[in-house]
């Protein structure tokens, strides 16, 4: 806003709204940065919004209600989101892959940080229901030359995030076996466990998990308590769990107690 001067409570939701419905979602420190408000007028309103069903509130901000079963912001809204966290978190995760490992990346915005990451590391076998990451791991370097990893795409039916899930996906993936899965997530808790929007999403995770030696979840702090539709592990599955250095100290503990190990990236 200009000038200093706040919009009134209606006018500030019709902006929030407006966000909303172009981009998918907001955050909480996005709007109180544009509209020059408090974290806590910021709360109310989305709060507000919600009553009124007209948005769905996440951990950290709100996203458009696209349905009730599968409401998730497509990849090119999502990867907007926490960029710096989810550098951080890429570049940690992708060092735990040795070279010429077979690895599973699902499908997601981390994830695909990941990626970009793992095109430095020699002689991968890479099993993913991302399109997106398929794409980014088998285009050739800027001087030309070719990736190194091998791309082994799942098929199935593609969803809002660029995902392939269905029972294409699902047999493709129990046929495999990776050394590391990176796996993403809509939102985990100690309660709930890791939980996506999108219940298709959910069984092809949960192949992926069973086709793992060790399971790297990437997960900024945003992700945590946040709750999807469908839960497709509990924390206690995670052997790792990599995640930025802006997650509150409450938060990491209760983590740390239930997953194998606790990597804070900074």
């Amino acid at each position: 806003m200009t000038d200093n001067v706040q919009p009134l409570a209606g006018q500030r939701r019709v902006l929030i709204l407006e966000q909303v419905r172009a981009r998918g979602g907001v955050r909480v420190t996005e709007l109180v940065r544009d509209l020059g408000v408090s974290d806590m007028t910021v709360r109310r309103d989305l709060d507000a919004l919600a009553r009124r069903g007209l948005v769905q509130k996440v951990h950290g901000g709100a996203v458009r209600i696209e349905a009730p079963a599968t409401g998730e912001p497509g990849f090119e809204t999502k990867a907007r989101w926490e960029l710096p966290a989810k550098e951080a978190i890429a570049r940690t995760a992708a060092a735990l892959v040795p070279p010429g490992s077979a690895v599973g990346l699902s499908a997601g915005t981390t994830t695909y940080a990941v990626a970009r990451h793992l095109r430095a590391v020699e002689g991968l076998t890479v099993v993913t229901n991302s399109l997106r990451i398929a794409e980014l791991l088998e285009q050739p370097d800027e001087d030309g030359t070719p990736a190194t990893a091998t791309v082994i795409r799942t098929g199935g039916v593609r969803t809002p995030s660029d995902a392939l899930v269905g029972p294409v996906a699902d047999q493709a993936i129990r046929s495999l076996h990776v050394n590391v899965l990176i796996l993403g997530c809509h939102g985990l808790s100690a309660e709930t466990g890791l939980t996506t929007p999108n219940l298709a999403e959910a069984e092809t995770n949960r192949a992926f998990l069973r086709s793992a030696r060790r399971v790297v979840v990437v997960a900024d702090r945003t992700k945590w308590d946040a709750v999807g539709l469908a839960s497709f592990a509990t924390l206690g599955e995670v052997d790792v769990l990599v995640t930025d250095d802006a997650l509150p100290a409450e938060q990491r503990a209760a983590a740390a107690e239930l997953v194998g190990e606790l990597i804070v990236a900074s």
